[in-house]
C-alpha cells in the first residue's frame, strides 16, 4: 500500500498512482497522457522528474530517475544463466582440443631451434679433455716416473 508501479518499455514510462480511485490527479514537471490512474511519459530523456498523484485530500509523491534507451532489449534470468553455460562450455571444449592436440606433439623438438639432425644415427662427440690430467700412454711413463705405486 503506498507505493508507485514504474513500468519501463524503450523510452516509454508508466507510473501507477498508490490510489485506486477513479478520479486521480496527476502534477508533473513532466508531459505525460492521463489513463486511468496511471501516468504515461512517452519519449522520456533519462532526466529527473517529480511526479505526484492526488485524490482529495491523500497526495503521493514520486521522484522518477528513470535511465532509458530506444533500443535496448529485456534479458532474463534463465537467458542470462543459459548465455554464461554456453559460454564456459565452449571454453572447456576449446581447452580440451588443445589440450588433445599438444599431447602428442610433447616430445618433438622444433625445427627451427637445432639444425642438427637427431636421431639413432647420431653419436656422441668424445668428452673434452681436462687440461690438467694427461692420460698415460706406453711409453712414456717418465712423466709419471716420481709418483709411487703404493699397496693398500
Amino acid at each position: 500500500q503506498g507505493e508507485f508501479l514504474v513500468e519501463i518499455s524503450g523510452t516509454t514510462v508508466t507510473i501507477t498512482c498508490p490510489l485506486e480511485d477513479e478520479g486521480v490527479q496527476w502534477h508533473s514537471s513532466r508531459t505525460g497522457l492521463t489513463e486511468e490512474g496511471k501516468f504515461v511519459i512517452k519519449d522520456h530523456d533519462s532526466t529527473p522528474a517529480n511526479l505526484s498523484c492526488s485524490l482529495g485530500s491523500k497526495r503521493h509523491e514520486l521522484y522518477l530517475n528513470a535511465r532509458v534507451c530506444d533500443n535496448c532489449q529485456e534479458l532474463d534470468t534463465l537467458t542470462a544463466a543459459g548465455i554464461i553455460a554456453a559460454d564456459l562450455l565452449i571454453t572447456l571444449g576449446v581447452l580440451i582440443l588443445v589440450y588433445y592436440f599438444s599431447k602428442g606433439r610433447k616430445g618433438r623438438a622444433s625445427a627451427a631451434g637445432d639444425s642438427r639432425p637427431r636421431g639413432p644415427k647420431m653419436q656422441r662427440p668424445p668428452p673434452v679433455p681436462n687440461p690438467d690430467y694427461e692420460p698415460i700412454r706406453k711409453g712414456q711413463r717418465e712423466v709419471y716416473a716420481g709418483l709411487d705405486s703404493r699397496a693398500f
